[in-house]
């Protein structure tokens, strides 16, 4: 009788128990899905901006600036100048120059992840600290000079120095080491259109538009598969909890990031200045599950993009400026926002890290040879005979 009365009892506080328990669970993984959504929807508005703002630029360069496109010289990378009429000579010279200058970036590539693997950081900030010298002094003279000559701007050459030497220096400090979030945004945003317009103006014509299909493979080879360098540059990152060097990336956030693995076993991080009581003290009124979330993952809360993706970006859609066809620019232009989309879908999906170009670029690419194929001639025809829709 006793083991009769107790056991319906206990069959039936089971269910009781756990229902509250249940309840909760659900409650927070709806809260959970819905700060994802939140912080998802920022993410695309932070990179549209900057991304948009960086092809703008180049649009409005080239379209401005005629000696952008004129092709009098040539990367040395790309010997084959496809000065051939035959469409076939062009193409072999094309791919010849793609495979060229894929060469030249995958030996780079894989040079920075050995220097990166073995930590010989200083060859690697003094690298980074070269590139950014060079294009915040001489291509950033020369960008400036055909401005003022393009809108024919008098400047005494006191004034022009005095001016380079102000956007270089600022351009250093807040690069490579501290300043405003927005200005060194600002920065890496003008770089990138920089190296844009060099690309541009300094490659032949067909071997641009080979380039980004070449680039594209590359980029995913490179961080997808299990060798990939870029993907070995990410893990490496996150064994170390090391941030990666900010002249390469885009971050929509300051981060001053704590070594998730002893910092706060430790009485001070040497490197960010947290110590444990500033730790506990911040996070004592907040709720268990969130307090080191909120201190530690900070650069989770920020989203970023390679300093590539923006250049390559803009080189597609400046280049399809340069032919004057504005549908054409518009539809690349909205091709990239979308496969940009669509990368930051997958990647809330996946929740590592994926290649940027790959979509946007094959997206452009095939938007760019439809609307100039298609689309152009059928509005020229159109127009022709005086038919508006």
């Amino acid at each position: 009788m006793h083991e009769n009365v107790n056991s319906p009892t206990r069959r039936e506080t089971v269910p009781l128990m756990a229902a509250p328990r249940e309840t909760s669970r659900r409650d927070s993984l709806t809260a959970q899905e819905e700060e994802t959504l939140k912080y998802g929807a920022e993410h695309v508005i932070k990179l549209f901006v900057p991304v948009s703002m960086c092809m703008l630029v180049v649009v409005a360069t080239i379209n401005s600036v005629s000696f952008y496109n004129v092709k009098d010289i040539y990367l040395v990378y790309t010997p084959f100048h496809e000065t051939s009429p035959e469409p076939s000579s062009k193409v072999l010279s094309a791919v010849a120059n793609s495979l060229i200058l894929m060469f030249v970036v995958i030996i780079m590539t894989v040079v920075l992840i050995a220097l990166y693997k073995y930590r010989c950081y200083k060859l690697i900030h003094g690298w980074l600290i070269m590139s950014s010298l060079l294009l915040l002094s001489m291509f950033t003279c020369l960008y400036i000079e055909e401005i003022l000559h393009t809108y024919n701007i008098p400047m005494d050459y006191i004034t022009f120095f005095l001016i380079i030497w102000n956007i270089g220096v600022l351009g250093m400090v807040c690069i490579h080491w501290k300043g405003p979030l927005r200005l060194q945004q600002s920065y890496l945003i003008f770089i990138a259109a920089l190296m844009a317009l060099v690309f541009i103006k300094y490659m032949p014509e067909w071997t641009t538009w080979v380039v980004l299909f070449v680039i594209s493979i590359w980029d995913l080879i490179a961080v997808l598969t299990p060798r990939g360098p870029l993907r070995i540059l990410v893990e490496l990152a996150e064994e170390r909890n090391e941030q990666i060097f900010p002249a390469l990336i885009y971050s929509s956030t300051v981060v001053y990031m704590i070594n998730r693995s002893d910092s706060i076993d430790s009485t001070t991080d040497s490197q960010n200045g947290f110590t444990r009581t500033w730790v506990e003290e911040h996070q004592q009124h907040q709720p268990e599950e969130v307090r080191v979330n909120r201190l530690l993952d900070d650069d989770d809360k920020g989203v970023k993009l390679g300093l590539g993706d923006f250049i390559f970006y803009s080189v597609l859609v400046g280049k399809a400026s340069s032919y004057g066809d504005w549908n054409t620019t518009l539809a690349c232009f909205v091709a990239i926002l979308i496969g940009l989309c669509l990368t930051l879908l997958l990647l809330a999906i996946f929740r590592r890290a994926l290649p940027a170009l790959p979509i946007s670029i094959t997206f452009g690419l095939v938007f760019y040879f439809a609307t100039r194929g298609l689309v152009k001639p059928f509005a020229d025809m159109l127009a022709s005979q005086q038919v508006f829709i």
